[in-house]
């Protein structure tokens, strides 16, 4: 039985700590990408616009939709492996 605190609540918080990290990276390339592609780079107006509020929408999904994609596939990869 494992103590509060002991090795396996130690390896629990690291690989939750990792997985944030991951999220974290994950989230902010997504922000990066979609602003690079959507966003006019003269600003206008202090809310976003119809096009480039649809643009971050299908940018944002479609960047979801692909990570998912990718991780199912190397998901599939590490059980044959």
């Amino acid at each position: 039985m494992a103590m509060p605190g002991g090795p396996d609540t130690e390896k629990a918080m690291k690989m939750a700590q990792q997985e944030m990290d991951y999220r974290v990276d994950l989230y902010n390339r997504m922000v990066a990408t979609c602003y690079d592609k959507c966003m006019d780079k003269r600003y206008k107006e202090g809310e976003l616009n119809v096009g480039e509020n649809s643009c971050v929408d299908r940018c944002s999904s479609k960047y979801w939709q692909v990570t998912g994609i990718v991780g199912q596939m190397l998901g599939g990869q590490g059980a044959m492996g």
